[in-house]
Order: C-alpha cells, then sequence, then structure tokens
C-alpha cells in the first residue's frame, strides 16, 4: 500500500483497454446485433432489481456511440476520469437492457471499468499530461496490483468452477462441442473426434485457469505462461465464438510484465505518432510520485469491492439443488463454458374460474435466440410467464393463470421435466428466495 512503481504499465493497460473497447463497439454494430438484440424484439429479459433499463429505440444507437467515443477517450487519456466513468456506465446500461445476451466477458469489462475510475491510468503518457502539463514517473503500487488481483480472480475462479464431475469425469460439455468442429483444418477430423483429446483438454483447461495466474506473477516462469495465455486464448478463439474476450486477457496480462517491457511499448508507440505528427511534450514538467487523492474514501471503496467478487461466486451455496440445473447464483461467478442445456417450455394460458385453456406460439411474444435461452433458465421462465399474464390480461382475458410444460436436457443427458406444470407461475414473484418450483435434477 506505501510502496510506489512505475507508471508505464498501467498507461499501456490504459490504452490496449481503451483500444479493445472501441474496437469492440465498432464491431457489435457492425454485425447488426444492435438492431437484432435490442431493437427488433418484441420483449426484453431483464436483469432483477434493473427492470427500469430497457432500449431506447433508435436513441439505442446513441448510447452505443457514446461507448465508443468514451473508450476512445480512455485510449488517449483525454479527460481520462470523466471518459472512464461515462464508459462505466454506458458500457453496464447496454448490458442491462437485456439479460438474454450474458456472457462473463461483458461483466468482466463492466467491473473492470468501474475498478479503472479509481486507477490513476493518466499519471503518464496521456492527453490529460499535456494539458495540465504535467507528468508522473511513477504511481502507487497497489494501482497496479489491484488490476492482476481482477485478473487472478477471473482466471482462478473459473478454474475452480471447472472441479466438476461433469467437466473432469465426463468431459462434458466438451464431449458435445469439439466433435462439431471437424471442419477446422488438420485437426478437426482427427483430434477433435477423439474421446481422450476431450479429456485433455478438459484438465489442462482446469490446470491452465487454476496456475495461470501464479505463473505471471513469478518472474522466472512469466514468458512461458504469457506463452500459455496467447496459445490458450487463440485456440479457445479458434473453437468457439467468443468474440473480443480472449484478446481482452492477452492484452490484460501483459500488466504483470516488468516496467520495462511498458516503457519499451511506449516508446515505441512515440516514435510511431512522431513520423505522422509533432508534439511538443518539453513544456510538460515531470514530477517523481502520483499522490492519489481522496485516499481514505478510495481505499475502502476498492476493499468492499474486492470483498464482493471473493465471495459472491460462493452465493450459490445458500440454495439447494445442482447449481447446473437450477442456475441459483450460477451468473457473475466465472462459471464459463461449463454447460450444454437444451429445452422446450410449452405455456399454457388458463381461466382460472371456466378451466378454459390455450397454449401459446412462443415466436409470436419471442426470437429464435430470445426462445432458445428462456427454455432452460427459470427465472426467464418466470419472467416470461409474467409477461403473457400481463399481456393476455390487457386483452381482455379473465382470471389469467399460466402454467408450463418444461422440459430440459444437461450436459448430453436425455431431456427432464424442468418446472412444476402445476404451479401457477403467474402468481409467483421474482426474488433471491430459492424457486422451489424447479423441479429436482434426477442423476
Amino acid at each position: 500500500m506505501q510502496q510506489q512503481t512505475n507508471a508505464a504499465p498501467l498507461a499501456v493497460f490504459r490504452i490496449g483497454f481503451g483500444l479493445m473497447m472501441f474496437y469492440g463497439i465498432i464491431r457489435f454494430w457492425a454485425h447488426g446485433w444492435i438492431e437484432s438484440i435490442y431493437l427488433e424484439p418484441k420483449f426484453h429479459f431483464s436483469y432483477y432489481g434493473f427492470e427500469w433499463v430497457k432500449p431506447l429505440g433508435n436513441y439505442t444507437y446513441l448510447i452505443f456511440i457514446i461507448c465508443g467515443l468514451s473508450a476512445f477517450f480512455v485510449t488517449l487519456g483525454l479527460k481520462y476520469r470523466l471518459a472512464i466513468i461515462t464508459f462505466f456506465l454506458s458500457f453496464t446500461y447496454i448490458e442491462l437492457m437485456d439479460k438474454t445476451s450474458y456472457l462473463n466477458h461483458y461483466y468482466f469489462i463492466s467491473i473492470l471499468s468501474f475498478l479503472m475510475i479509481f486507477l490513476p491510468a493518466n499519471a503518464t503518457f496521456s492527453i490529460d499530461n499535456l494539458w495540465r502539463k504535467r507528468s508522473f514517473e511513477s504511481i502507487p503500487k497497489w494501482t497496479i496490483d489491484v488490476v492482476k488481483l481482477l485478473l487472478g480472480i477471473v482466471y482462478f475462479y473459473a478454474g475452480l468452477a471447472k472441479i466438476n464431475s461433469d467437466w473432469l469425469f465426463t468431459a462434458q460439455p466438451l464431449k458435445i462441442w469439439l466433435p462439431s468442429k471437424f471442419d477446422i483444418p488438420l485437426i478437426g477430423k482427427t483430434l477433435m473426434q477423439q474421446d481422450w483429446f476431450h479429456y485433455a483438454m478438459s484438465w489442462s483447461g482446469m490446470l491452465y485457469d487454476l496456475f495461470i495466474p501464479f505463473l505471471l506473477l513469478y518472474k522466472r516462469t512469466r514468458i512461458f505462461a504469457f506463452i500459455l495465455v496467447v496459445f490458450f486464448h487463440v485456440f479457445t478463439r479458434v473453437l468457439f465464438p467468443i468474440g473480443m474476450f480472449p484478446f481482452v486477457m492477452i492484452m490484460g496480462t501483459l500488466i504483470f510484465f516488468d516496467a520495462g517491457f511498458h516503457q519499451k511499448i511506449i516508446s515505441f508507440i512515440k516514435r510511431s505518432i512522431g513520423k505522422f505528427m509533432n508534439v511538443n511534450t518539453r513544456m510538460v514538467e515531470t514530477f517523481p510520485e502520483y499522490h492519489i487523492r481522496y485516499k481514505k474514501i478510495i481505499i475502502p471503496v476498492i476493499v468492499a469491492f474486492f470483498a464482493i467478487q471473493i465471495l459472491f461466486p460462493f452465493r450459490y451455496v445458500l440454495y439447494p439443488g445442482n447449481l447446473f440445473w437450477t442456475e441459483q447464483g450460477y451468473r457473475f461467478s466465472w462459471r464459463v463454458m461449463l454447460m450444454e442445456k437444451a429445452g422446450i417450455s410449452t405455456f399454457k394460458i388458463v381461466d382460472g374460474k371456466t378451466g378454459n385453456f390455450f397454449y401459446v406460439n412462443n415466436l409470436d411474444f419471442l426470437t429464435e435466440f430470445q426462445e432458445k435461452q428462456m427454455s432452460f433458465q427459470p427465472d426467464f421462465i418466470l419472467e416470461y410467464a409474467h409477461y403473457l399474464g400481463d399481456h393476455f390480461t390487457s386483452q381482455g382475458h379473465k382470471n389469467v393463470e399460466v402454467y408450463v410444460d418444461s422440459y430440459v436436457s444437461l450436459n448430453g443427458r436425455l431431456s427432464q421435466p424442468y418446472i412444476d406444470k402445476t404451479v401457477d407461475l403467474y402468481q409467483q414473484k421474482e426474488s433471491f428466495r430459492n424457486k422451489n418450483w424447479i423441479l429436482p435434477f434426477k442423476e
């Protein structure tokens, strides 16, 4: 907490993070996902407590513009504090607009950008230095170490999550996914079809996640560890469509390297910029140390932040049943690509007095992607049931009750009844309590 260290690693991390986010926003827009995910659906699945966060019609594009510009400003270190706060708020709003598109790395970017609000990532090599005519050689060491700690938690908890019987003893769900990659040159029709390779991938993935933070921390194994990081993430990117996440993690792990490495990166960027423009830095005064303002407020916030990150993934122990089956406490816990679930959920609208009923065609209300996600996630099923209940009540139907006949398959098993079809879901309320209308998992 009292030590100082060179400011270069955090500056390089800021540049890499900003560039990745800027490109990610452009990529998301270019693929047409803003329209298909946020504008086309009639109904959006919400996070509990954030039901008020909704797409804003065509103004949704404006949120993405703000998010992209703030990421670019973060890269430059231009009005950094305002830029990173704006990025955190806009990106998190985008993430909260629809639960259907939840991914672990979206959550990671949100909490990382929140953490960066309190870090002096513009202390050196930023446009802010030119404007305020001062730069700093060193910053408090903890401001770099907290980034390492967050990356370490993500990796280590992902490794802990892989210590389960499906992943280690039946190689599921890799045994389902890998054989489908037969079109990959050289290895698609050979390795991807081998049972032993599925187990090798499962066990090596678990060991990689558990040990890579420690290998990166130890100087003698750091280069070897980084080679593993690059190979692992590039290989998984080839196998699975997981977007920018592999490259974000590769870029992020550079912060484990010594300051000399990052100073070389900054020198290279300076030389490259110098070829196109003449930036006068002579008027910038360099100070030896950067001192954190409002330290008495910031430190408790950081401590509380990490207490939540360390404890929150274990909330699943408060719920009975198989975690992968009930998914109570599954999200926001770094359980990355651990299960393959598929389901079918048929909803029945009943008049509680007369007993008259009819079935719902889900595609009248949901996109195909929404229906797929809804069919095996209990909180989605409950929220959709309430939407249907409200819809048909507003259409003039009386005494509306909503029931669902649901079957779900987990990691290659035969499908099983999922939701108690005798329970009126329209009368059930979302909460942090156990969802006792989820039928028990039968192994």
